[in-house]
């Protein structure tokens, strides 16, 4: 399914069809599950190409906060001045895009094939709504299935004084780099443990592999002023 597509053109998987249809000079968008309409658009005096690629998996079921929160089955201990590489899942969301002439892209539809849920992290005054997500902690690459999961490989630097557990990581959508192949798609992220109540994440801008092509990012498709791409865990770890 994640491709670029020309108009006429119709996808499917799990259970989910998308039509694209031409009209004169216009184009009517569909998207059917198990064969009854959840979407249906009309792109005027548009003829432009269709991209679907996975995107930052907080849309949905609407735009409410820009934060993943990964909380682990099993909590993690790393020792003080360490550093150690481990292996998460996270949540896919599937965007459309329509590009114009001059190759910019709009969303025009935002989807997934996972239950949605969201949690609170922090206090009820000043803790922040996170995309909620729970994964098993990998030693190597894990298994994923591509349409549902893909993989974070991300780097932990414990800089604190003290021996640490960890049992969550929150995550900056607006910082995501996500890479897919044939089968499987991931990014690449770095922790930093300062103190037992602190840590920061970040992105790296370089694929997991380079077999993998980058993904379109929703939140550059929207040229959004972007201040910071750094998730900042300031309610403990």
């Amino acid at each position: 399914m994640f491709e670029i597509y020309h108009p006429p053109f119709t996808t499917e998987a799990e259970d989910t069809k998308i039509i694209v249809e031409k009209q004169g000079d216009d184009l009517i968008y569909k998207r059917l599950f198990r064969g009854k309409e959840e979407k249906e658009l009309v792109l005027l005096n548009n003829d432009g190409d269709i991209t679907i690629n996975p995107i930052e998996p907080v849309n949905l079921p609407e735009a409410i906060t820009s934060f993943l929160l990964i909380e682990f089955k099993r909590s993690a201990i790393i020792r003080s001045g360490d550093k150690k590489k481990i292996y998460l899942k996270f949540p896919v969301e599937i965007g459309v895009f329509i590009s114009d002439k001059s190759g910019n892209h709009e969303v025009i539809d935002i989807f997934t094939f996972n239950k949605v849920k969201y949690t609170l992290y922090g206090s009820h005054t000043q803790g922040i709504i996170c995309r909620h997500w729970e994964s098993d902690i990998y030693t190597d690459e894990p298994d994923t299935e591509k349409l549902y999961e893909g993989f974070i490989e991300l780097d932990i630097a414990n800089e604190s004084n003290h021996q640490m557990e960890i049992t969550n990581a929150i995550f900056n959508a607006y910082g995501m780099k996500i890479y897919f192949g044939d089968k499987r798609l991931g990014m690449k992220a770095s922790m930093k443990i300062i103190n037992k109540l602190l840590a920061e994440t970040d992105f790296s801008t370089y694929p997991t592999t380079s077999r993998f092509k980058r993904s379109m990012e929703l939140y550059t498709a929207r040229k959004l002023a972007i201040t910071s791409t750094k998730g900042i865990m300031e309610f403990g770890i």
